[in-house]
């Protein structure tokens, strides 16, 4: 549905995806930096505007949630909206890492999905310079969007085919799984037949033994 969405718009989708993502939407950062480096491989778009469009969709909605924190401050705290990504557990927490090390917070944040929201909401809270966090932010965004935008780029043929790999180990599983069935069914009924036949050359015996 992203690669759709983005291809359908180009690079106003890319920037879309990215911001709404951004802004804490349960859309993880890399998938339309990989739907985007792959549609520059297609010739959908030129990949040198595609990729800085993925950069700075990437930025813009991490600056507006530390504007959104740095302006309203623990005011947002009340907003219900709000408490569902950022618990107070977790803002405890936050607001300490950027009292000790706000830096590595900004850089660790930006790579765990489902932190990055709250955390950037904190960088606001908590008045992190804005110079520090945006520095850090993009330097730390300069590693990942143009690793993921170049592996889709240039390894886009290689995933196509995966697909139908997956769908050739998928036969041979289920072709497996299949004679091991059999095979359990054959050795269960094996199993059940060979305490009758003792019982019987059992009952044999005892009759010729101990005749009437």
């Amino acid at each position: 549905m992203i690669n759709d969405f983005i291809e359908q718009f180009t690079y106003l989708g890319i920037f879309a995806v990215l911001f709404l993502g951004g802004l804490g939407a349960p859309i993880p950062e890399e998938l339309p930096v990989l739907a985007a480096g792959a549609l520059a491989h297609e010739g959908y778009m030129r990949w040198w505007i595609a990729l800085p469009v993925c950069f700075v969709g990437v930025l813009a909605g991490d600056s507006v949630l530390y504007w959104v924190g740095h302006h309203w401050g623990e005011r947002i705290l009340d907003w219900a909206l709000v408490r569902r990504v950022l618990t107070k557990r977790r803002e405890h927490a936050l607001l300490g890492a950027y009292r000790r090390h706000a830096a590595k917070t900004v850089f660790t944040a930006r790579h765990v999905m489902g932190l990055r929201a709250a955390a950037f909401l904190t960088a606001g809270i908590a008045r992190v310079p804005f110079w520090k966090f945006i520095l850090v932010d993009a330097a730390t965004a300069l590693l990942g969007v143009p690793t993921g935008f170049a592996l889709a780029y240039f390894f886009t043929d290689q995933f196509a085919g995966i697909p139908h790999d997956v769908h050739r180990v998928e036969r041979w599983i289920t072709l497996l799984a299949l004679v091991a069935l059999a095979t359990w069914i054959v050795v269960l009924a094996w199993r059940k037949s060979v305490p009758s036949s003792r019982t019987s050359t059992t009952a044999c015996y005892s009759r010729r033994q101990w005749p009437r």
